[in-house]
């Protein structure tokens, strides 16, 4: 048999790093898009990559999905099997900042990848399973708990530009009879977040202020309640739901909610500390409108999928702290050489 092909946008990001390993541990060949940088960002899957010039199963390809011309051009070199479309501006915050821009890299870039995908099948006259990463901040202020029937009240512009995606996954799904599923996946953490989502941003501040690297944190609303899970189980739902003989849509989620407030009460007594001495509120991190509560139910995956989450909210935050507590120790040896040199660069200029 012949391997799959997989073809991953936004491999570069938590998510996507997760899956490049899930799908190289199955036998996949995995092709990840990445973004040109004056700097590098594939820290997340530095361990994966080979040089080209061994043999491997993962490769790497510019690519930006505000470039439909080479969304295409990929797809087409490409061929893959299974396409994973994880690619977007996904910082709700940012969004308020960046409306336009957003709109245009969730809900255009989802267009102009499934226009690209589309095209291949109808040249190659082969069948591309496509999975299209949702978001619980589709559902909004919708009473909890929110599946897979409860509408869609979205309160930021990411919000927005995730319901037209996923409009666009259905609708090319039922016209063009094409294998489209909808992951509408509830918050998932893990040790490689993003620093300014507010979990990292807790762990990272609590493993430096341990150290006396930071003196204070500073947040925005801490009543907020999210349905939080756990990454790289919910990188194994998607791939499970374009394992199955039809496509649809699942909710991914634990079922279980907590407040901001909870994570620091964990983050904080791990390391002996308490957090009301350290955190401040600052109203410049107040979203002009914030979901009060989401939480998913994912009955249909657990009955279709077989799809349950592995760990608990307190040891998914305790892993974090602890990652980034070594992280912290790490920064402070750096800090405390670079004195050293200092005072020995001082020391020989006065003699």
């Amino acid at each position: 048999m012949s391997r799959k092909v997989a073809f991953i946008t936004g491999v570069t990001g938590q998510d996507g790093s997760y899956l490049a390993e899930w799908l190289l541990e199955k036998g996949y060949e995995v092709h990840g898009m990445i973004r040109r940088s004056s700097t590098f960002g594939t820290e997340r899957i530095d361990h994966l990559y080979v040089d080209p010039h061994h043999p491997t199963r993962f490769f790497l390809h510019y690519g930006d999905m505000l470039d439909g011309a080479v969304l295409r051009r990929l797809v087409f070199e490409v061929r893959p099997d299974e396409v994973y479309h994880l690619a977007a501006q996904s910082h709700v915050m940012v969004s308020y900042q960046q409306p336009e821009y957003t709109f245009d890299v969730v809900a255009m870039g989802t267009l102009r990848l499934l226009e690209a995908v589309r095209d291949y099948c109808k040249s190659s006259g082969k069948e591309v399973r496509f999975y299209q990463a949702g978001s619980s901040e589709m559902f909004g202020d919708v009473p909890a708990p929110q599946n897979e029937a409860s509408p869609f009240r979205p309160l930021s512009p990411y919000a927005v530009a995730k319901v037209a995606a996923y409009h666009q996954a259905v609708y090319y799904r039922r016209a063009y009879g094409m294998f489209i599923c909808n992951g509408i996946l509830f918050n998932h953490e893990s040790e490689r977040r993003g620093e300014t989502f507010v979990t990292r941003k807790i762990t990272r501040a609590v493993g430096r202020i341990k150290l006396g690297l930071q003196q204070r944190l500073y947040l925005g609303n801490l009543d907020a309640r999210r349905d939080w899970g756990y990454a790289p189980d919910y990188v194994k739902a998607m791939w499970q739901m374009i394992q199955q003989p039809q496509p649809a849509d699942y909710v991914i989620a634990t079922g279980q909610t907590h407040s901001v407030r909870d994570i620091l009460e964990i983050a904080f007594s791990e390391v002996g500390l308490c957090w009301q001495d350290y955190v401040k509120m600052d109203p410049r991190y107040l979203r002009p409108m914030d979901p009060p509560l989401l939480q998913g139910d994912a009955s249909k995956a657990q009955n279709e999928l077989g799809w349950r989450p592995s760990l608990g909210f307190k040891e998914i935050i305790r892993r974090m702290v602890y990652h980034d507590l070594e992280l912290a120790r790490q920064e402070q040896m750096l800090h405390q050489a670079g004195h050293v040199m200092i005072q020995r660069g001082l020391a020989h200029g006065n003699q």
